[in-house]
């Protein structure tokens, strides 16, 4: 269907037709300014005869009509297109610090890092969100968000891809993540706002604590499910020995249960990458996707096309009109 963003505009058509009819002629008596730098080109003493004055005029009517259309701002809106939208905001939260490089895992019998094996899965989980708001932090020593919350699945899903450990730090700031996931959700007026925490180790930078923080997200409505994808300290010590076993390596599961518990979401721990597959589905089944359908019209800017054909306008007359100038003066 084809509109217009101001209508209104399409009353000055008209305009050079008043203009002709109610302001005073031109005194054709008086002189006119001498230029005498154009007497050297051809089409300087060129006389219009009767036929080029009536193509002079419809040459310049075509171009006011095109511009007075442009004015207007046309646009065509398409059909109506239906897209599901669930009303929940979900955010990922993804530790990249650089123990998620360790290559304890594997994918299709191969080996594989704990950050690939999250790609590969998490990729999978987002295909599904069809209709879902998804965001991502990323956080190591320091808290970032990479993507804010959109329904552009696609994009987030390469973006996710081009992740890389290291990015953030070396230690791992949970408490900080959470609450930049609050402090994002906070302006949203969606219905259910949804984080999943994803760490391997346990809190040993930033400024927050993971449950305070906690606290702070259960009060705005957030809803936080933790996954643990690390090594507990029992495994850790039979590689270090129970005493030297580095700070923020191990996991720290009271912590991440706690986390969950204040906000009524649960926890959840990934061995491998099959367990971590799994932990998705249940999320699934915990947070299902709701099919709400919003209807909404594509919206073509058209002003470009009578701007474009206004230009012509004048260079076909600009062209023709040197082109006869130069035929009169050779004649």
């Amino acid at each position: 269907m084809l509109g217009f963003d101001w209508w209104w505009t399409m009353l000055l058509l008209p305009l050079p037709l008043l203009a002709r009819k109610m302001l005073p002629q031109a005194d054709q008596s008086d002189q006119a300014l001498a230029v005498p730098l154009l007497d050297r080109y051809p089409f300087s003493g060129f006389s219009i005869k009767q036929s080029s004055q009536q193509l002079a005029r419809i040459c310049a009517w075509l171009l006011w009509i095109c511009l007075v259309i442009a004015a207007g701002r046309p646009f065509w809106l398409g059909e109506p297109v239906s897209r599901t939208v669930s009303g929940r905001d979900l955010i990922l939260a993804v530790d990249i610090s650089g123990s998620m490089s360790e290559v304890d895992m594997t994918i299709n019998s191969k080996a594989a890092s704990r950050l690939d094996v999250l790609k590969a899965v998490v990729g999978k989980f987002i295909e599904r969100r069809e209709g879902d708001r998804l965001g991502l932090i990323l956080f190591g020593s320091n808290a970032y968000t990479y993507v804010p919350l959109t329904f552009d699945l696609d994009t987030l899903q390469q973006l996710l891809a081009d992740v890389s450990t290291g990015l953030a730090g070396r230690y791992t700031a949970i408490g900080d993540a959470i609450g930049l996931a609050v402090k994002s959700m906070r302006a949203q007026d969606s219905t259910h706002k949804v984080l999943i925490l994803v760490t391997d180790g346990s809190n040993t930078a930033g400024f927050e604590n993971p449950l305070i923080a906690a606290r702070l997200a259960s009060q705005q409505g957030l809803t936080i499910y933790t996954i643990g994808v690390g090594t507990d300290a029992r495994t850790l010590s039979r590689t270090y020995g129970q005493q030297n076993i580095p700070p923020g390596v191990a996991l720290n599961e009271r912590v991440l249960r706690g986390v969950a518990e204040i906000t009524r979401g649960k926890y959840f721990r990934a061995t491998n990458a099959s367990t971590l597959g799994n932990i998705y589905l249940d999320l699934d089944k915990l947070e299902p996707v709701e099919h709400n359908y919003q209807t909404y019209r594509p919206r073509n800017e058209l002003f470009m096309l009578p701007l474009i054909a206004g230009l012509l306008v004048m260079l076909f007359f600009i062209t023709w009109s040197i082109r006869q100038s130069r035929l009169a003066a050779g004649s």
